[in-house]
């Protein structure tokens, strides 16, 4: 009986490669450090920033002069929000720098601790009644500021997470983390669904205009010092082969070197925070003031549409695992554009009260936010580890700018079609740019994080 001839093909198993290599001793250990921090990270963020959509929204009496048009309010509260979301490229920027360079662990402590210092200054903030119009502006400014520190948080924390994450498992560990976005908006509405039914709302002088917002508040600072503490006892910094490549300036190695990397990242980004822009900030004032619910049917409409958005990322992450980054996109993309603004406009429509607005809304949910399951994932795999933090930061965060003056776009749009279909059209753009976006980029499932020779068409 003869024996097989010897194989001659080279002996580099998945075994020997760092990221393939299943974690043993110790290490599986710190794999899950990592991820549980990410997880945790994300969903502190998410938290922090959709606070002013859900729980200010009821209390914005409270900030602004009572006499104020229905447009300067609506301006307003959209500047709220919009500030954060401007401060978080910067912030990216700021810490993604100090991550490539001095590390993903000691980066994320400080802007971790930044961000819970100012929720804590925003839950102390007098009000209209006590210092006039410095009370909406100190609000936009520390908003500013905790965009800043926000966007260092995300910008650390998650590369850390997936860098410890086995290749076949980051889909699916992405989403994890991800799905804690409409799960934290899911908790917020929660939270202030509970307070609006305990506390009175009519009113400047009620009690949750007094006081009962600053609860939520003060619930993200205490959320802040727990993930501190996670951070400096549990988490540790990268595998060695993946801080061994560092570079002094790489915010300009990743402008000098990967432009075109970073500008198909920022059509994709641009349509995703386009479409959630008008799903978490648009849509709860139009379910309000054209189909007319209250506010506690509002809050508990959108506590519905991201609690099925936040089931639905595992499926998306696992789904582009199996098919590919690239394909997914290029067909989530389609998804938003069709399903998304069609559920949408249906909803607009129906006039159908608390049911309508239940069942088309979370069709429209899981049909506009999906683009996130796998983003953590993708990201991280599109840049090398010299400029990992920096790319996944400003890829994410750059984006934000231009989908943040939503407010502006929608009145023009409003000048020639009905206000309320509006959003519609700027979700169908959003898709468009998704799938756009998904086109452009290679596949990245199969990248190495520990070998930037497996990432593909980087310049």
């Amino acid at each position: 009986m003869s024996t097989p001839p010897p194989t001659t093909e080279p002996q580099t198993a998945a075994s020997d490669l760092p990221s393939q290599r299943p974690p043993h001793g110790p290490d599986i250990a710190k794999v899950r450090a990592a991820v549980r921090g990410g997880v945790l990270a994300y969903f502190v963020d998410q938290y922090d920033i959709y606070l002013p959509i859900v729980v200010v929204a009821p209390a914005v009496i409270y900030f602004q002069a009572a006499d104020l048009s229905a447009s300067t309010t609506a301006l307003l509260s959209s500047l709220v929000f919009a500030s954060t979301l401007v401060g978080r490229p910067l912030g990216a920027v700021i810490f993604g720098h100090f991550a490539d360079t001095v590390g993903r662990k000691r980066t994320t402590l400080v802007a971790v601790g930044g961000f819970g210092i100012t929720t804590l200054l925003i839950a102390c903030l007098p009000g209209h009644e006590t210092i006039g119009t410095w009370s909406i502006g100190l609000l936009i400014a520390l908003r500013f500021v905790d965009g800043i520190f926000l966007g260092g948080e995300y910008t650390t924390a998650v590369p850390l997470a997936m860098e410890w994450s086995p290749r076949h498992k980051r889909g699916l560990f992405a989403s994890i983390i991800t799905a804690t976005s409409p799960a934290a908006y899911a908790v917020i509405a929660a939270v202030t669904l509970l307070m609006l039914q305990l506390l009175n709302s009519d009113g400047l002088h009620s009690s949750y205009v007094q006081w009962g917002w600053r609860v939520p508040f003060l619930i993200g600072a205490l959320l802040a010092a727990v993930l501190f503490r996670y951070y400096l006892k549990q988490v540790h910094e990268p595998p060695a082969e993946m801080t061994s490549d560092r570079h002094k300036l790489p915010f300009a190695r990743l402008l000098g070197r990967y432009p075109k990397a970073l500008g198909q990242v920022f059509i994709l980004m641009t349509g995703t925070w386009l479409a959630t822009n008008m799903q978490t900030a648009v849509t709860p004032a139009q379910l309000k003031d054209h189909l007319h619910l209250s506010s506690e049917q509002v809050t508990l409409t959108m506590l519905v549409i991201n609690a099925a958005a936040a089931l639905s990322f595992p499926v998306y992450g696992v789904l582009s695992q199996h098919i590919g980054r690239r394909r997914f996109y290029m067909g989530y993309g389609l998804a938003v554009l069709v399903v998304g603004s069609g559920a949408y406009t249906v909803l607009m429509a129906s006039n159908g009260g608390l049911g309508a607005a239940l069942g088309w809304g979370v069709l429209m949910g899981v049909s506009t936010i999906g683009t996130f399951g796998p983003i953590a994932a993708y990201l991280t795999e599109r840049f090398p580890t010299s400029v990992r933090s920096t790319g996944y930061g400003v890829g994410y965060s750059l984006a934000l700018i231009a989908p943040a003056f939503y407010q502006f776009y929608l009145e023009q749009l409003g000048g020639f079609m009905p206000a309320h279909f509006a959003p519609a059209l700027l979700i169908a753009l959003a898709g468009a740019l998704i799938s756009v976006g998904g086109f452009l980029g290679p596949e990245t499932k199969d990248v190495d994080m520990a070998d930037d020779t497996t990432i593909p068409a980087l310049s």
